[in-house]
C-alpha cells in the first residue's frame, strides 16, 4: 500500500484507496458500532477482575478508570489516522508509513502473534465453560468444534461475521446491563439475601479504598490493560466499512460511557453489593455477586455470557489476522499468495493458515487441558502494548507532518494532539515496567524476546531476498500533488 494521495481540496482519498482493497463494504454502522462495544468487554472482565479485586480491594476501579482514559486517549489517536487514511490493517501500514518498512512488518506480524494465541485461550476458555453443562465431553472437542464453526463463519462473508459478532456483542451487553440494574436494585430496596450488608460503604469501611496500599493497586493494571485488548479491533474494520468517516468516528467517541458503565459502573456495583473480602482469584466476581444475591440458576447465567465473550473473541481473531496477513503480504512481507481474496472477498488463505495455528490451541487441550490457558495468555498483553505504542508513536510523528504542512490534516482530530498520546505511551511504558518487576508476569516479556529475535531474521532473510522491501515509502507532499 503506498502513501496516501491527497486531492486538490486537501483532502485524503480515503474512499478511493479503501476500495482498491478488494474489500467488500459489509460492515454496517450497527455492526461496527457494537463490535466496538463488544471489543471493550472480554473474558479480561468477567474472569479477570477476581483475581485483581482480591489484590487491590475497591481502588480496582479506580485502575480501571485510570487505563479506560488511557484507552481513549490510544483511540483517538487511531481514529485520527484512520480518517486521515482509512486501510484494512491500519496498525502495521501507519507503522510502515512513519517509522519505516521494518516497524510496519514487526507491527503486522506480532499482531497476528496477538490474536492467534489470544484465539487459542479463548477456545480453551469456551471448551472450559461449556465443561460447567458437560462435564463428560472432552475439553479438546469441545474446542475442536468451536473452532471449526467460527472458521466457516468468517469464510461465508464479512456480513456474516459481522452479524455473528453483534449478536455476541449484544449477549454480553445486555447481561452486563441487567447485571447493573439488579445491582442497584439490590443497594435501593434491600431486597435478596445481600440487601441487609449491601451499602455504598462497603467500597471503604474493609481497611479502607487501597487495603493493600497503592502500589499493590498499581500491580493490577498489567491484568487491567489485558482487558481492554481488542478495543483496536474497530480500525481492523476500516476497510470495510461501508462509510467509515461516519462510523469509525461516532465508535471511538461512545468509548468513555462503555468505559464507565461496562467495567467502572459495574465493577462499583458489585463492589457495594458484595464486600471485597469475600472475592477470590479464578473466580468470576460476577458470579459470586449472582450466588450471594440469590438469582436461581445465575451462576449457569454468567457461565453462558462468559462463553460468548470468549466465542466473540476468537471469531475476532480469526477476522483480524486474516486481514493482517493479506495486509502484510501485500508490502511484500508475507508470501504474495496471502494476497488472493476468497469469491466472497474474504480472505480465505489467511484465515486458514490462521486458523491452523490456533488449532495449536486444541492440541493443548487434549495434552494438557489443566494447563492450556495459561500457557497461551501472557504473550497476548506484551503483543498488545507494542500495538498499542505503534499507534501512539506514528500519530505523535503524524501531528509532526501535519504542522509542517507535508501531510493534511485529518478530519477527526485527537484533543490535546501529540499531547495525550505522550502521556499514554509513559503510561504503557510504565505498565510494562510492572510486567518486568512481576515474577510471575514477567515470562510473556521472555518470550516476546524470543519473537523479536525471530522476527529480526526473517528481515534478514526477506531484505536479501526483495531489496525493494525495506526501502522507506514517504508521504506524497502536498505541494506534489496540488
Amino acid at each position: 500500500m503506498t502513501s496516501a494521495q491527497v486531492d486538490t481540496s486537501g483532502n485524503s482519498a480515503n474512499s478511493a484507496e479503501a476500495s482498491e482493497e478488494g474489500y467488500e463494504r459489509g460492515l454496517g454502522s450497527r455492526q461496527v458500532q457494537m463490535i466496538a462495544i463488544g471489543g471493550a468487554i472480554g473474558v479480561g472482565l468477567f474472569l479477570g477482575a477476581g483475581a485483581n479485586i482480591a489484590k487491590a480491594g475497591p481502588s480496582l476501579i479506580l485502575m480501571y478508570a485510570l487505563a479506560g482514559g488511557i484507552i481513549f486517549f490510544i483511540m483517538r489517536a487511531l481514529g485520527e489516522l484512520l480518517l486521515y487514511r482509512p486501510v484494512s490493517g491500519s496498525f502495521a501500514e501507519y507503522s510502515r508509513e512513519f517509522l519505516g518498512p521494518f516497524f510496519g512488518y514487526f507491527t503486522g506480524w506480532t499482531y497476528w502473534l496477538m490474536w492467534v494465541v489470544t484465539g487459542m485461550a479463548e477456545l480453551t476458555a469456551a471448551a472450559i465453560y461449556v465443561n460447567y453443562w458437560f462435564p463428560q465431553v472432552p475439553q479438546w472437542v469441545t474446542a475442536l468444534v468451536f473452532l471449526v464453526v467460527l472458521f466457516g463463519v468468517n469464510l461465508i462473508s464479512v456480513k456474516v461475521f459481522g452479524e455473528l459478532e453483534f449478536w455476541f456483542s449484544m449477549v454480553k451487553v445486555t447481561a452486563l446491563i441487567g447485571m447493573i440494574v439488579i445491582g442497584l436494585g439490590v443497594l435501593t430496596f434491600g431486597f435478596s439475601a445481600a440487601g441487609d450488608t449491601a451499602s455504598v460503604a462497603n467500597l471503604y469501611q474493609f481497611d479502607g479504598f487501597f487495603p493493600k496500599g497503592v502500589g499493590s493497586s498499581l500491580m493490577t493494571l498489567q491484568g487491567v490493560m489485558f482487558a481492554y485488548l481488542a478495543v483496536e479491533l474497530v480500525g481492523v474494520t476500516a476497510g470495510e466499512s461501508e462509510n467509515p468517516e461516519k462510523t469509525l468516528p461516532k465508535a471511538i467517541n461512545t468509548l468513555p460511557w462503555r468505559i464507565a458503565l461496562f467495567y467502572v459502573g459495574a465493577l462499583t456495583v458489585i463492589l457495594c453489593v458484595v464486600k471485597w473480602t469475600e472475592f477470590a482469584p479464578g473466580v468470576s466476581p460476577f458470579v459470586a455477586a449472582f450466588a450471594k444475591i440469590g438469582i436461581p440458576a445465575g451462576a449457569g447465567i454468567v457461565n453462558f455470557v462468559v462463553l460468548t465473550a470468549a466465542l466473540s473473541s476468537c471469531n475476532s481473531g480469526m477476522y483480524s489476522t486474516g486481514r493482517m496477513l493479506r495486509n502484510l503480504a501485500d508490502s511484500g512481507e508475507a508470501p504474495a499468495v496471502f494476497r488472493k481474496l476468497s469469491a466472497s472477498k474474504t480472505p480465505a488463505l489467511g484465515i486458514t493458515v490462521s486458523v491452523l495455528f490456533m488449532g495449536i490451541g486444541v492440541v493443548l487441550n487434549y495434552v494438557v487441558p489443566e494447563k492450556a490457558f495459561g500457557y497461551v495468555t501472557s504473550v497476548a498483553t506484551a503483543a498488545g502494548i507494542w500495538t498499542w505504542l505503534m499507534i501512539l508513536i506514528s500519530h505523535v510523528l503524524y501531528r509532526r507532518a501535519v504542522d509542517s504542512g507535508r501531510l493534511p490534516a485529518s478530519a477527526f482530530p485527537a484533543p490535546g494532539g501529540a499531547k495525550c498520546s505522550w502521556i499514554a505511551i509513559v503510561f504503557l511504558l510504565f505498565v510494562t515496567g510492572l510486567i518486568a518487576y512481576d515474577g510471575d508476569s514477567r515470562v510473556c516479556l521472555y518470550v516476546m524476546a524470543g519473537w523479536a529475535a525471530a522476527l529480526g531474521v526473517g528481515w534478514l532473510v526477506l531484505k536479501n531476498r526483495n531489496p525493494e522491501v525495506a526501502a522507506r515509502r514517504e508521504p506524497v507532499p502536498l505541494e506534489k500533488v496540488n
